[in-house]
C-alpha cells in the first residue's frame, strides 16, 4: 500500500453516490488502497414535510478506529437542504479513510456525495 503521488496521478475517475441517512452509523465511503478520493461536494436533503433532522458527518483516518467531526448534528430544517462540502471546500480521503454518516431519524435525510477517484498506477 502507498499513497498515490497526486503529481504522478494517471487516471481521475469521477464518481457520485447517494442514500438515505439513518440513525444506525454507515460508512458510505471506504477508501480503497493505492486510491485517493477527492470530494467535491457533500449535499444532504431533508425530504420530510414537517419534521427537522439532524446530521452527523464523521472521517476516520485510522482504518474506523477514531472518527472526528466535518459536521456534527447540524439540523436540516424541514423540505430543504444542506450543502457540507462544495467547490470551496474540498475535502481528501487517503487509502482506506472512512466517511460515515448518520442521521437523528430514519429515512427523513438523503446524501449526495460527489468527487473523484486518483490513482497513480
Amino acid at each position: 500500500m502507498a499513497t498515490p503521488n497526486l503529481v504522478n496521478v494517471t487516471s481521475v475517475t469521477p464518481f457520485l453516490i447517494n442514500g438515505s441517512v439513518t440513525t444506525s452509523q454507515v460508512d458510505v465511503i471506504n477508501v480503497p488502497a493505492d486510491k485517493v478520493y477527492k470530494i467535491n461536494t457533500i449535499v444532504i436533503a431533508n425530504i420530510d414535510g414537517t419534521n427537522s433532522a439532524d446530521v452527523t458527518i464523521k472521517a476516520s483516518t485510522t482504518d474506523g478506529a477514531n472518527y472526528y467531526n466535518i459536521a456534527s448534528g447540524v439540523a436540516v430544517p424541514a423540505k430543504s437542504t444542506l450543502v457540507v462540502i462544495d467547490k470551496n471546500s474540498q475535502l481528501y480521503l487517503d487509502e482506506t479513510d472512512l466517511l460515515r454518516l448518520t442521521a437523528s431519524a430514519n429515512s427523513d435525510l438523503e446524501y449526495t456525495i460527489s468527487g473523484e477517484i486518483l490513482d497513480d498506477a
